[in-house]
């Protein structure tokens, strides 16, 4: 399961990335708002690179923006693996994709916490973070579901709902 979850996660990360890359690109056509290069700055500090001010590394952005989601997918993948899949899946795996973000950006002090940005300026990265967890977790669901049910669908199966006298599936 473990390398059907990797290379399935980075082909559902990867489509996420695409999909809230053209969001991304669209609500700045309508907005005027510029690239953020904090995914750039965050990958500059991680990997230890020298900084230099005033300097847009694209490249750098495009690979932070890219390898973080590809990387993102392979847990997305694992859910779906294990039968956590569908819309709730995906708004668990949002809360995923942004606390990730947030710890590398706050630990590396790029980033400030969300609650100390201006309102549409969060209100627009929940919404793209958003898309990209709903866009991987459809890719992820389906490649998991050529494989069948997951053992958590397998138990839910049983009896649906949460119940104290269906015990675990037998191995």
């Amino acid at each position: 399961m473990l390398t059907r979850a990797l290379w399935q996660g980075a082909v559902a990360g990867a489509c996420g990335v695409a999909v809230m890359t053209v969001g991304e690109k669209i609500e700045q056509r309508l907005t005027g708002r510029p690239d953020s290069h904090v995914p750039a700055r965050t990958l500059e500090r991680l990997a230890g690179a020298p900084e230099q001010p005033g300097r847009q590394p694209v490249a750098v952005n495009w690979a932070m923006h890219f390898g973080q989601g590809a990387l993102l997918g392979v847990l997305r993948s694992v859910m779906a693996g294990v039968g956590l899949r569908g819309p709730v899946a995906s708004a668990m795996f949002a809360v995923v994709r942004l606390t990730n973000d947030q710890i590398l950006e706050n630990a590396t002090g790029v980033g400030a916490p969300p609650q100390t940005w201006p309102r549409p300026e969060l209100a627009v990265d929940l919404l793209h973070k958003a898309v990209y967890a709903f866009a991987t977790g459809a890719v992820a669901d389906a490649l998991a579901a050529r494989s069948g049910p997951g053992p958590g669908q397998r138990h839910a199966a049983l009896r649906s709902g949460r119940r104290p006298d269906v015990g675990p599936l037998p191995r």
